[in-house]
């Protein structure tokens, strides 16, 4: 990721982000994880797939270039950009007759000015990895529910499964999808400036994350996982803001406004002292402008965001000036205080404001 994105962690954090981490660094011991399961038949998968995709694959990428104009490089570019991988030969079959029409459709949003042909590729890789988390956590679950281990997957029972399921998946995430379009309309097309906004930035991180995965196993870090993301979820929504994205043991939110954005931040920090099952985290947040693009945001206000998360003390909440000098007023409500001003990466000296909840009235 650039250097304006939540990847680009400051020093001195005790752990590497997500983005930066070895791969594999960051999971439970070998031991604790499952064995894979017993391989599928290749001609009984066939069906499942043509269950899938509403069609068994019957065209090569040579069939859908004929059907549908585009250049071979320009196919090619498509099919990376949604995350699969480039066909084994031209004349490989992978393809249905749904794969021309999303080719054209695409095609017709462009040529319509819906879509502006320098960003066609970001919004398909941004469609593609938004829908490829989801179908694995999907099929997982069903996965779960049906086999054991060392136990054969038997098609005649998932494929009837399957079929029943789909089209209720389907009006779901439709009915979620829309959902989300009329809120985004209602907060980015009225806006004047589209991209530039200015918003409340905050990250919220699992302290000790490493360290605590090495004794867990790969249940107990699931439900870890878990119960951070649903609390962080509940919490984040309530207040009007929204999840950009997770990046492991790291949550980057945005809200419009300051003062809930403050509200946010000493929820999360303080949530592991209601329900200590919730990891304690700790919580950096600036405000200013942003470049919001593709569903992510960029920017020096989310650098300066990521760097003070790392500079928080465990269960504590870290602001930027812009964001203590919002909260400072509401006395009743927060409790604003200068804090040390550090070097980090890209700042030679970052000011630090500390957020808390005003201190309770002493007893007469």
């Amino acid at each position: 990721m650039n250097d304006d994105s939540s990847a680009d962690r400051p020093s001195g954090t005790d752990r590497p982000s997500g983005a930066d981490r070895p791969p594999g660094t960051d999971r439970p011991p070998v031991a604790d994880q499952a064995a894979p399961g017993p391989s599928i038949d290749a001609d009984l998968f066939a069906g499942l797939e043509a269950t899938l995709l509403g069609q068994a694959p019957h065209l090569s990428r040579l069939d859908v270039i004929a059907q549908t104009g585009v250049t071979s490089e320009r196919a090619r570019d498509l099919w990376l950009s949604l995350g699969f991988p480039s066909p084994a030969s031209d004349d490989e079959v992978l393809f249905t007759d749904e794969d021309v029409t999303a080719v054209r459709l695409l095609g017709d949003l462009v040529e319509g000015g819906i879509v502006d042909p320098r960003t066609e590729f970001a919004l398909t890789r941004s469609m593609g990895r938004s829908f490829s988390r989801l179908a694995e956590w999907e099929i997982a679950e069903v996965a779960e529910m049906l086999v054991e281990h060392e136990v054969p997957l038997d098609m005649a029972e998932i494929e009837p499964i399957i079929s029943r399921t789909l089209p209720t998946l389907s009006k779901l995430q439709e009915y979620v999808w829309r959902r989300h379009l009329a809120n985004a309309a209602g907060r980015v097309l009225l806006n004047a400036d589209t991209d530039a906004v200015v918003q409340c930035v905050g990250f919220a991180d699992i302290v000790g994350y490493t360290r605590r995965t090495r004794s867990l196993s790969a249940e107990e870090l699931a439900e870890m996982v878990e119960r951070f993301e649903s609390t962080v979820n509940t919490v984040i929504s309530d207040h009007g803001g929204r999840i950009i994205k997770t990046i492991g043991d790291e949550v980057l939110f945005v809200v419009d406004e300051p003062t809930a954005g403050g509200r946010i931040g000493l929820a999360l920090a303080g949530a592991h002292e209601l329900d200590d099952e919730f990891p304690e985290v700790r919580v950096g947040m600036a405000h200013g402008r942003v470049l919001a693009r593709l569903g992510d945001v960029f920017g020096e206000t989310v650098n300066i965001a990521s760097r003070l998360t790392s500079l928080a003390r465990p269960g504590r909440v870290l602001a930027d000036r812009e964001l203590a000098d919002a909260l400072r007023d509401q006395e009743t409500e927060f409790r604003v205080r200068r804090a040390r001003t550090t070097p980090v990466k890209g700042y030679t000296r970052l000011e630090t404001w500390s957020v808390k909840a005003p201190k309770a009235p002493r007893n007469p």
